[in-house]
């Protein structure tokens, strides 16, 4: 009887592994379509493209979009440069600056931590608007003559990242630091030594949540920086996009042929230069990911 039990729980469960694997592998396929066909459009013909539509297989291969963004090969390096300088340093501070202020807010001595998190979350749900938030960087803080810091610095906080790495560092248990206290370690000494080892799977999902939003992030090089030798890569292919889109405009309206510049194709080059990276540095932090947003999401 037994026997027969197991041969039947083996068979249920391979009959599950069965069901459940070729679910996942289909939803696999269904999320890997979307990227091969924007890599297999931006290597087909700009004409091959208006006429038949997006493929997943090129029917007439091309490189003019990727010969057009690298035209002026340093330029493309330069931008290249500047945003992976501005996704590491405001990676690396505003993770730490965050990471402190979560670290402060969870200790339970500290007897104001419920009224900062309180202020800190009631402020993000309102906005001063655009121009004030514009006259405050430029008048009073003058980021117009920083352009590094102008990319770096009004990103380095984020209420939503503080109260997720609040809520994993109050499942730490205290004995821990108490331990540590009794040892004769200090506030900072615990907090580098003892708080940010036990949250690295919350401190890697983090890090990329704030490194994505630095990679991507083009409105702050729009608004801030004037040389074209301080553009990151986001804003310098949207200066790209917008000449390509000009020039097409033109040609249409005026009936002469100004110049040839892709505009379809040149979009999914675009893409996969800059989701590139980004994309490559996700499998290092997967296995952080999932689990620092469950276990930071116990407690509240």
């Amino acid at each position: 009887m037994i026997g027969v039990m197991r041969v039947r729980r083996s068979a249920s469960e391979r009959l599950f592994n069965i069901i459940g694997y070729t679910i996942l592998a289909t939803l696999a396929i269904i999320a890997v379509i979307p990227f091969v066909m924007i890599i297999s459009s931006s290597v087909t013909a700009e004409h091959t493209i208006l006429k038949y539509g997006y493929s997943l297989i090129p029917k007439e291969f091309s490189t003019q979009a990727y010969e057009k963004i690298f035209g002026f090969p340093d330029d493309v390096l330069r931008a290249y440069g500047v945003t992976i300088i501005n996704t590491i340093l405001g990676t690396a501070i505003g993770l730490y600056l965050t990471a402190m202020t979560a670290y402060v807010l969870s200790r339970k001595h500290f007897i104001w931590r419920h009224k900062f998190s309180f202020f800190f979350y009631f402020t993000s749900l309102f906005s001063g608007g655009i121009v004030p938030w514009y006259i405050l960087c430029v008048r009073y803080l003058n980021l117009k003559d920083m352009p590094l810091v102008a990319q770096i610095a009004p990103y380095l906080l984020s209420v939503f990242n503080i109260l997720i790495i609040k809520s994993y560092m109050l499942s730490i248990p205290d004995s821990l630091s108490e331990a540590a206290k009794i040892d004769g370690a200090g506030e900072f000494r615990i907090f580098r030594q003892l708080m940010l080892p036990l949250s690295k799977p919350v401190l890697a999902s983090i890090a990329l949540f704030i490194a994505i939003g630095y990679w991507n992030d083009w409105y702050l090089c729009f608004m801030f920086v004037d040389k074209a030798e301080n553009y990151s890569l986001q804003f310098y292919l949207y200066k790209i996009l917008n000449a390509a889109e000009a020039l097409a405009r033109i040609s249409s309206l005026s009936g002469y042929h100004v110049g040839e510049m892709p505009k379809e194709n040149i979009k999914m080059a675009m893409a996969v230069i800059a989701t590139g990276p980004i994309v490559l540095l996700y499998p290092f932090l997967q296995k952080y990911f999932v689990k620092g947003l469950t276990i930071g999401a116990v407690k509240g």
